[in-house]
C-alpha cells in the first residue's frame, strides 16, 4: 500500500441553510465557484473560512491537530503562501482535523485545496460524529506539484425544505411603444403570453403513448417541453431477437408524436457500456474486429435514421462505472464513437451520462473529478483527430437518482459547481427519488436544487412507467383514472409556479414606456393595442438569461394585421 505525504492549502466550512421555525435562511450569497483544474497556486479561501478556525494558517497550525499517528507541519509556497503538509502517514485515513460544531437541522458546504507528493489519488474528506459516525463529505483526484480543488458539504439530519432564489432563470424587460411618426404611444395596453419555457422541463416516456389516449392527453396537458424515451431508442430495442433484423416503428412514431406536439427529444441511447445491456444476440466473448464493425454498422443506423431531429445524444450510457467497450475495443473506444457520432450529425449536444455523480457521495467510480477526468479525455481525443481545429459539443448528464433518505444538497450543489466551471451544459437526466416515507418531499427539494443552480440547462423527470406492476415514483395512477400522485402533484406545482408564467397586462406612460417586468426565460407572444386609434400589432419576443435588462421597440402602425380589442 502506497502511503503519500498530503498537503493541505486552508479551508472552508460553512453553514448554508438554518432552518428556525418553518423558515429557511440562506445567511451568505451562495458561492458557485469551482475548478477541475489542478492549478499552481489555490484560489483564495471561499466566505473567510466559514467557521473554521485559521483556515490559512496564518498562526502555523493551531486549531489543526493530527488525525491518526503520522504528524502535520506548516509549509510556505515559493509565493509564499502557508500550508500544512500531513507526513510520516501509515494509513490512509491518517491526515489533519479541525473540531467543529454543527446542529442537526442544517446544511454545510465545504471545500478545500489539497496536493499530494507523489502521483494521483483520491483523497476524500469525512466527517466524524461524537457517536463515532463517518459522514462522506466529497473526494477530489489530488495531484503532484499542484492544487487541487475539492468541494462538498454534509446535511446534519436536515429536513427542512430549502427555498432558493431563482433569478437566474429570469430577465428584467422594458417595452417602448411609438407610431410610425416614431411619436411616442401613451396608455399603449400590452399583453403577454408565455408560448413556451425558456428552462426545460421533461418527462421520460415510453411506448404506451402510442396506444393510450389518456397517456397522450396527460404527457401534452402536463406541458413538458422535453423527454427522452425509456428504452426504444436503445440498440436491444431496436434490434431486439435477431443480428442484422431493425425495427424502428416504435420509436419513428414516438418521435413523430414529439413533433407535432412541439416537444423536443433527447436521444437516449446509442451505445451502454453495461455488458448486462447489450442485445439478447451480441456474444459478449466476440472479437474487437466484428465488435467494431457491429459497433459502426449501429453507429449509421441510428445516428443517421435521425439525423437533426434530436437535441441531445446519449452517445456512451454509464462509461464510468462499466468499460465493456473500452475492454473490447481499447481505451479510446468511447472517445472514437463520440467522434464519429458528431461527423454523421452536427446537431445535437453529446452527453456523457452516468449516476451517482451528485447523488452519492460515496460512490468513487463517477465522482465529480473523475467524470471531469473522463469528459476531458473524449474532447481532447477528437482535437487530436481532427488537427485541434474544432471542438466536440459536449453536455453533461447527470442521472440524478437519488436513495429514499434525504438527499445531501451540499454535496450535490458542491459537485454541480465543479462540473460546471468546465463551460459545457448539464442536465439532470433521469431524476428519481425512490420510493420512501418523504418522497414528494425530497423530489421537490431536488428539483428546486437543480433548477437554481446556473449551471443546470435542463431536467427530464424519470419516472416507473404508469404501467409497470410495481411503480416506485410513478406520476400517474392509470387505476383511478390518470390522477396524480403525490409526486405527480409536485411536477404540477412546480411547472406552474417555477416553469410558466401566466398572460401579463401593462401600460406605457406619456413618454411611450412601459413599466420594467421581470419574466420567465422563455418565448412570449406580445399584443400591443391602442384604444383610441384602434392600432394594433403583435410580435414575438424571445427573453434569454442575461444580468442586463432587455429593451424593446414596438412600432404601433395602423395597417398591422392583428384585429384592435378596445376592451383588453
Amino acid at each position: 500500500m502506497k502511503i503519500i505525504t498530503f498537503l493541505l492549502w486552508h479551508a472552508f466550512f460553512l453553514l448554508l441553510f438554518p432552518y428556525n421555525n418553518g423558515v429557511i435562511i440562506q445567511a451568505l450569497k451562495y458561492d458557485y465557484s469551482a475548478t477541475t483544474e489542478c492549478l499552481e497556486e489555490a484560489w483564495k479561501v471561499q466566505y473567510g473560512g466559514g467557521i473554521i478556525q485559521n483556515p490559512e494558517f496564518d498562526d502555523g497550525i493551531e486549531e489543526w491537530t493530527v488525525f491518526g499517528p503520522g504528524k502535520i507541519q506548516e509549509r510556505v509556497t515559493k509565493s509564499g503562501n502557508k500550508f500544512i503538509a500531513a507526513i510520516n502517514r501509515t494509513h490512509p485515513s491518517d491526515g489533519l482535523s479541525q473540531r467543529v460544531l454543527i446542529e442537526s437541522g442544517k446544511l454545510y458546504a465545504f471545500s478545500a485545496w489539497i496536493q499530494i507528493s507523489e502521483g494521483s489519488e483520491i483523497v476524500a474528506v469525512k466527517f466524524r460524529s461524537t457517536c463515532g459516525k463517518y459522514l462522506h463529505g466529497g473526494t477530489v483526484i489530488a495531484e503532484q506539484g499542484c492544487w487541487s480543488m475539492l468541494k462538498g458539504g454534509i446535511v446534519a439530519n436536515f429536513t427542512g425544505t430549502v427555498d432558493l432564489t431563482f433569478e437566474v432563470r429570469k430577465r428584467k424587460v422594458k417595452f417602448q411603444v411609438t407610431n410610425e411618426k416614431k411619436v411616442a404611444v401613451r396608455g399603449a395596453k400590452i399583453t403577454l403570453k408565455q408560448t413556451k419555457a425558456g428552462f426545460p422541463i421533461g418527462c421520460e416516456m415510453n411506448l404506451n403513448v402510442l396506444n393510450s389516449t389518456k397517456y397522450r392527453d396527460w404527457f401534452i396537458a402536463s406541458r413538458f417541453s422535453v423527454t427522452a424515451f425509456g428504452n426504444e431508442m436503445k440498440w436491444y430495442f431496436t434490434e431486439e431477437k435477431t443480428r442484422g433484423k431493425e425495427n424502428y416503428t416504435i420509436p419513428d412514431a414516438m418521435l413523430k408524436f414529439c413533433e407535432q406536439n412541439n416537444i423536443d427529444v433527447r436521444g437516449h441511447n446509442i451505445f451502454w457500456d453495461d455488458p448486462k445491456y447489450q442485445p439478447t444476440w451480441l456474444n459478449l466473448n466476440i472479437s474487437s474486429k466484428k465488435l467494431e464493425k457491429l459497433v459502426e454498422k449501429r453507429l449509421k443506423s441510428v445516428v443517421l435514421r435521425y439525423k437533426g431531429r434530436l437535441i441531445h445524444w446519449d452517445v456512451m450510457n454509464e462509461n464510468l462505472h462499466f468499460r465493456f467497450y473500452e475492454n473490447k475495443l481499447g481505451k479510446n473506444a468511447s472517445a472514437e464513437i463520440y467522434a464519429r457520432t458528431y461527423e454523421l450529425d452536427q446537431k445535437p449536444i453529446l452527453f456523457m451520462n452516468d449516476y451517482s455523480t451528485i447523488e452519492d457521495s460515496e460512490d468513487e467510480e463517477s465522482m465529480p473529478a473523475k467524470y471531469a477526468r473522463k469528459l476531458k479525455r473524449v474532447v481532447s481525443y477528437y482535437k487530436e483527430r481532427s488537427s485541434g481545429n474544432k471542438m466536440l459539443p459536449m453536455g453533461i448528464g447527470l442521472e440524478s437518482r437519488f436513495a429514499p433518505g434525504q438527499p445531501n444538497f451540499a454535496y450535490m450543489r458542491a459537485g454541480i459547481d465543479f462540473l460546471a466551471s468546465m463551460g459545457f451544459p448539464i442536465w439532470l437526466t433521469e431524476v428519481f427519488v425512490d420510493k420512501g416515507a418523504n418522497q414528494a418531499e425530497y423530489l421537490e427539494e431536488v428539483l428546486r436544487e437543480g433548477y437554481s443552480h446556473p449551471g443546470v440547462k435542463g431536467i427530464v423527470i424519470w419516472p416507473t412507467s404508469p404501467f409497470s406492476k410495481e411503480c416506485k415514483m410513478c406520476l400517474i395512477d392509470i387505476d383511478q383514472d390518470f390522477k396524480t400522485t403525490p409526486t405527480g402533484d409536485v411536477i404540477d406545482k412546480l411547472i406552474e409556479e417555477l416553469w410558466s408564467s401566466k398572460p401579463l397586462k401593462i401600460s406605457t406612460n406619456g413618454h411611450g414606456f412601459s413599466e420594467e417586468v421581470v419574466l420567465l426565460v422563455g418565448d412570449y407572444e406580445v399584443t400591443v393595442r391602442h384604444p383610441e386609434s384602434n392600432s394594433c400589432t403583435k410580435l414575438k419576443l424571445k427573453v434569454t438569461e442575461d444580468e442586463s435588462a432587455q429593451f424593446v421597440n414596438v412600432l404601433l402602425d395602423k395597417n398591422d394585421a392583428c384585429v384592435p380589442n378596445i376592451n383588453n
